[in-house]
C-alpha cells in the first residue's frame, strides 16, 4: 500500500492556522498580564506568562512542519489508513465495510488555501482526512460514497437471498 502525502497548500494552511491560534493565545496572555493584581507572586506569574508566550511562538514555527511531514494516508479496497500527529502520533484504520457517511468540510482558512477535510463517519465515530486539495478531497469523497453504496447493495442482496 502506498501512502499519500499532502500538498504544499496544506503546509501553508497549517502555518496560517498556527499563526492565528498563536495570536489569540498571545492576546489572552497579554490581557492576563494587565488583569492580574499586584501581589507578592506577581513576578513569578509574569515569568510564567512570558514562558507560555515563548513556548506558544516556538510551537507556531515547529508544529506545522512536523505535522505536515508526519501526516500520511492511504485508501484501498479494504480500508482507510490515516497517520497524523505531532507530539503524539495517531494512526486510524477504518475498514470500508464500517463506513456509514462521507462529507466534506472547509473552514475560512481552508478556503483561503484551497484545502478541504473529508469526514468519514462510522458507528464508532468520525475520522478526518485533513488538508486535502479541493479536487482530491472531492474525488475521495465521491469514491468513498460509491463504495458505501456498493457495500449497502451487497448487504441488501445477501439479506434478500437468505
Amino acid at each position: 500500500m502506498k501512502y499519500e502525502k499532502l500538498s504544499k497548500n496544506a503546509l501553508r494552511c497549517m502555518y496560517c492556522a498556527a499563526m492565528t491560534g498563536t495570536v489569540i493565545v498571545l492576546l489572552i496572555l497579554g490581557a492576563a498580564y494587565y488583569i492580574i493584581p499586584q501581589n507578592p507572586f506577581t513576578g513569578w506569574i509574569n515569568m510564567g506568562l512570558l514562558i507560555l508566550a515563548v513556548i506558544t511562538v516556538l510551537n507556531m514555527f515547529i508544529s506545522p512542519y512536523f505535522r505536515y511531514h508526519l501526516y500520511q494516508y492511504a485508501i484501498d479496497e479494504e480500508y482507510i489508513d490515516i497517520v497524523e500527529g505531532y507530539v503524539f502520533v495517531e494512526r486510524n484504520i477504518v475498514p470500508m465495510e464500517r463506513l456509514h457517511k462521507v462529507k466534506t468540510e472547509r473552514g475560512p482558512i481552508d478556503r483561503l488555501f484551497r484545502v478541504e477535510k473529508v469526514i468519514v463517519s462510522t458507528a464508532g465515530g468520525d475520522v478526518r482526512l485533513r488538508f486535502l486539495d479541493v479536487e482530491k478531497a472531492d474525488w475521495i469523497a465521491d469514491t468513498l460514497k460509491k463504495r458505501i453504496n456498493e457495500i449497502a447493495a451487497a448487504q441488501r442482496n445477501s439479506s434478500l437471498e437468505a
